[in-house]
């Protein structure tokens, strides 16, 4: 078995179905709320147009939802098959929210989805709008649970190693689930799927209006008004939201808040976290990374940008929340020496690669006492793992520079993601200001073109966003405790290229087929 194909090729499986799921995931979770949206005006004002409308987006919201169902089937189950090594070591708290998804939120979504779809005129209008909320809001605790799981993947905490089984165990639920990472990831996910549902709702109304469809004309003139706010509110939320992921990120996976910015070197810091120069570490607008000089090694005055547009003092307030507080560089992180909050210092690559092999050794030694039911000995050995467990992932590196993620990806990934999420805010706004005076508005066809221009650009920041979330925490599947390496399955590089394949290719139908039933649905419009 060649580790090195079968690990590439896991990945980019992995990524593949991942990357599909993410087209649907989003749009089902804010074309849910506006379709819910749309009803509600219905119910209070009793107009049927609104009852038509809310309809329609219900039609595409259908769409979308059973092929992002049937992609996400799929991703679960390569946890088992691609990911043995990681289901066994973590299965025990990784497990517990998906199935808390599956028990809760499915039903709640399978139960009300139905209600929704075929209860029109055959239930009150009141519980209908409750089944259309309850399914919408069902399909968010679903998104809920899954970003648990991914959370602590990200930020590992609530759990005991059990030497024994060699599983982690919980011995914390709620430490899983409310961890601030957790938390974090909820509110901004959700809220840009909102800004993704929200692009996808007015690019449809524009296209309805450049084209001058006077049958949808009213529709797309309500709906912008009725989706401006909405996603405005959301636009906002999500860039909120970033700026504490930047901050949560720069406490708990440094190494990729220097890979996003391409900061190679910090500098010094003072005992209490400080830049010795005084001065804040900037942050990067806008540059071109020259590969020549993406290297460990590299130095404050050798930048490794072709150019780089720089915001002063920015970095280290939105890692630090303080104006000169030190963020440490690649090249810091891998040789220690500096600083941390608490006062301590912080350790080189070498010596937690050296921790490591000491609680994996330990873990070895453990394992034989327990054969030769020596007691003592196992109380021994459980001591020296557990005071060397956040270190055990760094047993399995052999070369320091496996510890850095691709800069290129994440410094760029990132710039995409905020950078869209600038104009999003800004195109909202337009649209809330502009479509309160719905004959102006109709006529500004550049207003309508930028509408569309931003659907695939949203998507763009979209998958970006997610990109950056898990290339930045390379190369672990689980930070700090197990490495991507040592998380995948015993199987034949020749056999996951042919699941690849074939994932491809039906993946690639599904998304054909669904973009044609959508383009065909909104050619007919809400009033056919």
């Amino acid at each position: 078995m060649n580790i090195e194909s079968l690990l590439t090729w896991s990945r980019a499986q992995f990524a593949l179905t991942a990357c599909y799921h993410w087209l649907f995931v989003p749009l089902t979770l804010g074309l849910g709320v506006i379709m819910a949206l749309a009803e509600t005006r219905y119910y209070r004002t009793n107009d049927p147009n609104w009852k038509r409308w809310a309809q329609f987006w219900q039609k595409l919201f259908g769409i979308n939802f059973a092929i992002g169902v049937a992609t996400g089937i799929i991703l679960e189950f390569e946890f088992g098959t691609n990911w043995s090594n990681y289901s066994w070591l973590v299965g025990d708290i990784f497990g517990a929210p998906l199935a808390i998804e599956g028990i809760l939120a499915f039903f709640m979504e399978a139960t009300f989805i139905a209600v929704m779809f075929f209860g029109w005129d055959k239930v009150s209008r009141r519980f209908h709008l409750a089944s259309t909320w309850l399914t919408i809001i069902g399909a968010t605790i679903s998104a809920v649970w899954i970003l648990v799981a991914n959370a602590w993947m990200q930020d590992p905490q609530g759990i005991t190693f059990n030497p024994a089984t060699v599983r982690s165990e919980m011995t914390d639920f709620w430490a899983v689930a409310l961890s601030s990472t957790a938390i974090n990831k909820f509110w901004h996910t959700i809220s840009s799927s909102w800004v993704l549902g929200s692009v996808f709702a007015l690019a449809v109304c524009a296209i309805y209006l450049i084209r001058k469809d006077t049958k949808h004309r009213a529709f797309a003139l309500a709906n912008a008004r009725l989706i401006a706010p909405f996603g405005l509110i959301a636009a906002l939320v999500t860039a909120a939201t970033g700026d504490t992921s930047a901050y949560n990120v720069a406490q708990k996976q440094p190494m990729k808040l220097a890979a996003m910015e391409g900061l190679y070197e910090g500098g010094l810091s003072t005992p209490d976290g400080k830049r010795i120069d005084g001065t804040g570490a900037p942050l990067s607008l806008l540059g071109v990374l020259n590969p020549d000089k993406m290297k460990s090694g590299t130095t404050a005055s050798e930048e490794p940008f072709f150019f780089n547009i720089k915001a002063p003092g920015i970095l280290s307030y939105l890692a630090t929340r303080e104006l000169d507080g030190y963020v440490p560089g690649i090249n810091n992180l891998l040789d220690g020496g500096y600083y941390l909050p608490d006062g301590t210092i912080a350790l080189s690559a070498e010596e937690k690669m050296a921790r490591g092999r000491i609680a994996l050794g330990a873990l070895s030694d453990y394992h034989k006492a327990m054969e030769e039911n020596d007691k003592e000995a196992m109380e021994f050995h459980n001591k020296t793992i557990q005071e060397h467990f956040p270190y055990f992932g760094y047993g399995h590196i052999k070369d320091r520079d496996e510890l850095v993620p691709n800069v290129h990806i994440n410094y760029y990934t990132f710039r995409i993601m905020v950078g869209s999420g600038v104009l999003f805010i800004l195109l909202f706004v337009l649209v809330f200001i502009f479509a309160r005076k719905p004959e102006k508005y109709a006529k500004m066809k550049w207003l309508h073109i930028l509408s569309i221009f931003c659907l695939p650009l949203v998507y763009l920041a979209s998958q970006s966003g997610w990109i950056l979330a898990e290339v930045g925490r390379q190369p672990w599947a689980i930070q700090d405790i197990l490495p991507v390496r040592a998380a995948v399955s015993s199987l034949e590089a020749s056999n996951v290229i042919v699941t690849f394949t074939l994932f491809a290719v039906l993946f690639t139908i599904l998304l054909i087929a669904e973009l044609n039933i959508m383009v065909k649905a909104i050619k007919s419009g809400p009033e056919h």
